[in-house]
């Protein structure tokens, strides 16, 4: 079998990934200098990308323009070459629930265990970010075209994009997104994210927002009425380390300083 033939049947199976063992064992009666020269040659012509060390990517003729393929399509199998939990989450996980009119130029996905390098490759651009408290709920499996995968809840997505605000961009960045996140929040996705999720400063920030984008927030109250129970402090709504909270006029003890601006 000749890699052209491994590529098609792969195809055949709607699978874009494959790793340097699985090649191996398909092309058993080939050498490995030959084996190297044939994905040598694909990868030139742009049919194969070297993703990391031993993984690589299909790309079929209907994506070879964008040089891409969409991450639904192959996270699964790279997480699983990794040996690591993991979920798509952030603008990657809000893009699904239809927040986010902006096109992304990065994906986004959340693992365990030690950090992963970001990943730069022609049109490919990953990044991520390690859980050191892996959550047991809220991770999501859903159906793609190439089977199933993870991704973070519209209310973990939240939380995690509140989290990491000054990693991606800033609050402002992504005030529209989470306006259009907390119309998909349901009362249950956001009652078992407080059933486990320890980030009070975040809950306030979270429900801050909430309540600026609707008084009513059904949401919102329950977030105050689980913070209510133990005693939470003042904090800033975009962290700087330069820079502590002072006096506060809300319920969460939210120390607004920066003016915010949606672009919605």
């Amino acid at each position: 079998m000749n890699l052209s033939n491994f590529i098609k049947e792969r195809l055949s199976f709607e699978s874009y990934a494959f790793n340097w063992d699985e090649l191996l064992i398909a092309k058993a009666n080939k050498s490995e200098t030959s084996i190297q020269s044939q994905l040598s040659y694909a990868i030139q012509k742009g049919d194969v990308i070297p993703l990391r060390h031993h993984f690589y990517l299909i790309i079929p003729p209907r994506y070879s323009k964008f040089g891409k393929l969409p991450i639904e399509l192959y996270v699964n199998s790279l997480f699983k070459y990794l040996e690591r939990n993991y979920y798509v989450g952030l603008y990657s996980a809000a893009k699904f629930y239809g927040a986010g009119h902006q096109q992304i130029q990065k994906e986004y996905v959340l693992h365990d265990k030690a950090p992963l390098l970001s990943i730069s490759k022609h049109a490919i651009n990953l990044d991520f970010f390690t859980v050191s408290n892996w959550p047991t709920k809220n991770v999501l499996s859903k159906k793609g075209d190439a089977g199933m995968f993870k991704i973070s809840s519209p209310c973990l997505t939240a939380v995690d994009l509140i989290y990491h605000q000054t990693k991606i961009g800033g609050l402002n960045r992504m005030l529209s997104v989470l306006e259009e996140l907390a119309e998909e929040i349901k009362l249950a996705d956001a009652k078992e994210l407080l059933s486990w999720y320890r980030q009070k400063s975040v809950l306030q920030r979270f429900g801050y927002l909430l309540n600026e984008f609707d008084p009513e927030s059904e949401i919102a109250n329950l977030i105050y009425e689980h913070l209510k129970i133990e005693k939470f402090y003042p904090v800033l709504l975009s962290p700087r380390s330069n820079e502590k909270p002072g006096s506060v006029e809300n319920r969460w003890k939210v120390d607004v300083n920066i003016k915010m601006e949606s672009d919605l």
